[in-house]
């Protein structure tokens, strides 16, 4: 039997409540002139004040950019690192939801590399190692913390795009789960509906001919025994917990499992990659303007019941992970299982069920298509082969409400 594995996971992982008092020690590994990237909101805050109070303690010198604005646009990155680059720092953080941590990816890179974030779109353009990024999220669903890439909307085209090299894995990955607690239930929806996809998307993704050459061709590999791992770890996590995490905020436990869900996912993910429900988000997102977790997390069931007849044993193990009683049931039947206990969890956190109630215009559903499956490294992932007549099914059918139009 040949088993291929792949991973690319961060140099250090801290887990649990209160790991973010150790940033201060965790940071002085790496530097000790650090550009911490944040948002407004969360500056504010005096979870933000308690870190900032930690970097000084163990004598680290900041600057703060406390700007960074949701899907991070491509002139705030320049703005940020031109700020910066006369602090010259040796080290930056990243403080906040998926957008800060891509925000301190961009800053570091373009501080390290120069030149023009555009010069870095796609995967291994990334010239080298950048400045260490230590990654502390406060939501629980990009997995940014744990994976190779970085996206950023760029006015100058319709959809995000997206900078993928293993030099953007940050250094280190400090995920407390108290620092979510104060995220309210649609956004706790959403982001860990994006991590359920992520992780749904990694598990069931196409399984590549494994020579020597695929990871160094590849940022996203595809399938693999570590990658699986880590899936299934963030499906038991996020189908037990996600539901109970919305409907009560001060859950520590159900907290702790949907931040270790995303974290796991960005694992699985970052090195197998993700698949058609997020293709079609792409250009859904430049539409509707919906965050991006919403647009995936629609597209999933849709997506799962497409790829059904290639990924049931896959889907079977899903059920099993989602813990379904679905002993003595064929394969077939616990697959079909598994695609109706997500749209019932979606559906039960506020998960919005179509394509149309999402807001993109009936006359835009043939663009949608034609983008989506244009983005090959994307597509190539989905284990079901997907083309242009597939695509226009699928989009339809996610715009209808209609499950069973997606076979």
């Amino acid at each position: 039997m040949s088993v291929f594995a792949a991973l690319r996971p961060p140099k250090e992982i801290l887990f649990g409540k209160g790991q973010s008092d150790a940033i201060g020690a965790v940071v002085l590994r790496h530097g000790s002139r650090a550009l911490v990237c944040t948002d407004s909101r969360f500056s504010s805050t005096a979870a933000f004040s308690r870190i900032v109070d930690t970097l000084n303690a163990s004598g680290i010198t900041m600057h703060v950019h406390d700007r960074v604005e949701p899907d991070v646009p491509y002139e705030s990155v320049a703005i940020c690192a031109e700020e910066a680059r006369p602090f010259a720092p040796d080290v930056v953080i990243g403080v906040g939801g998926g957008s800060c941590l891509d925000m301190a990816k961009c800053a570091s890179l373009t501080l390290t590399h120069g030149g023009a974030l555009r010069d870095y779109y796609g995967e291994f353009k990334v010239p080298g190692p950048i400045l260490p990024v230590i990654a502390v999220p406060t939501t629980a669903g990009t997995g940014s913390e744990a994976t190779p890439v970085a996206v950023i909307s760029d006015s100058s085209r319709t959809l995000k795009v997206g900078i993928s090299s293993p030099h953007l894995i940050p250094a280190a990955a400090i995920c407390d789960p108290n620092l979510t607690i104060s995220c309210p239930p649609s956004l706790t929806a959403i982001a860990g509906a994006d991590a359920l996809t992520h992780a749904i998307e990694a598990f069931t993704a196409a399984r590549r001919s494994a020579g020597a050459e695929l990871a160094q061709k590849h940022v996203f590999v595809g399938k693999s025994a570590l990658t699986d791992h880590f899936a299934l770890l963030a499906i038991r996590l996020l189908g037990r917990s996600l539901e109970r995490a919305y409907r009560d905020g001060c859950d520590e436990d159900a907290r702790a499992d949907v931040m270790m869900g995303a974290l796991v996912a960005g694992c699985a993910f970052g090195t197998a990659g993700t698949a058609a429900a997020h293709a079609i988000q792409y250009p859904v997102g430049a539409l509707t303007h919906t965050p991006h977790g919403l647009g995936v997390a629609t597209m999933l069931p849709y997506v799962m019941t497409y790829n059904r007849q290639a990924s049931k044993q896959e889907m079977s193990e899903i059920a099993d992970a989602l813990n379904l009683s679905t002993g003595g049931c064929s394969t077939e039947e616990k697959a079909d299982a598994a695609i109706a206990e997500i749209n019932r969890l979606f559906l039960a956190i506020g998960i919005t069920p179509t394509l149309a109630k999402l807001g993109l215009p009936e006359d835009k559903l043939d663009w949608t298509a034609e983008q989506a499956v244009g983005i090959e490294r994307l597509i190539k992932n989905n284990p079901r082969t997907i083309d242009l007549t597939a695509m226009k099914r699928l989009v339809r059918a996610a715009y209808d409400g209609d499950l069973s139009a997606a076979r």
